[in-house]
């Protein structure tokens, strides 16, 4: 039995992701903070639910004594993030982007993977082939926003492509320390979802590929892919 956590799964890639990996026959607890949305969620799909805020380290030590009571944790999917955007989908003008408005998005995006893999680590470490995988984006590919030629440069947010870069960096470096543990990123791509206002250009079945194929990777740690295969850092 393979038991896997999905942060933000009552919809979009992650609800997607828990469809998948209920299919190759993991046990799937879908985390969500909205307790709601999250029981309708697992209710749905067949999995068992587990209320998981990433900011909040009180939820997060109790989703860890939920799976403890319920044999462990094998595969982490750090998929909860979000994106700054107008009420009209719009992007926030660059000059109006406060050191708070890029703290908020840091603290679901950077620190929630950490606050949450730092708490299950044990969990992890007890499993026989522990797996984490991070929900990163193409856009934090530093030369494709750089490169007026590069389909990303259009991009203006600051603090969501610099958010993923951090996670990108954190999971090098999860990788060295703990050489037990399968952990790379994951770039879904450019994905319709309410994250992004349904603005995406592929389904949520394209996006969640990378994520279902990772979540059951058994051998390479430290990479960065995409649908298509490993990405330059």
């Amino acid at each position: 039995m393979t038991n896997t956590l999905i942060t933000g799964a009552n919809k979009g890639l992650g609800f997607e992701t828990a469809r998948r990996l209920l299919a190759e026959g993991h046990t799937v607890y879908v985390g969500a903070r909205d307790e709601e949305r999250g029981r309708r969620a697992a209710e749905e799909l067949g999995a068992a639910f587990v209320r998981l805020d990433v900011t909040d380290d009180a939820s997060v030590l109790a989703a860890v004594r939920t799976l403890e009571a319920a044999g462990g944790l094998d595969v982490l999917v750090n998929n909860a993030g979000i994106e700054p955007r107008r009420p009209d989908g719009g992007f926030v003008d660059p000059a109006a982007v406060t050191a708070d408005d890029v703290r908020e998005v840091f603290e679901t995006n950077v620190f929630g993977p950490v606050r949450v893999l730092q708490a299950f680590l044990p969990l992890l470490l007890r499993s026989p082939a522990p797996v984490v995988v991070n929900v990163s984006s193409g856009l934090a590919l530093t030369r494709a926003l750089a490169d007026p030629s590069a389909p990303e440069h259009f991009y203006p947010d600051l603090s969501y492509p610099a958010s993923k870069a951090a996670l990108n960096m954190l999971t090098v470096q999860y990788a060295k320390a703990f050489p037990n543990l399968r952990i790379n990123a994951a770039d879904p791509g450019f994905t319709a979802t309410d994250l992004n206002h349904n603005t995406g250009t592929q389904s949520v079945a394209e996006g969640a590929e990378v994520i279902v194929r990772l979540a059951c990777e058994k051998e390479v740690s430290g990479t960065f892919q995409e649908g298509a295969g490993v990405l330059p850092w």
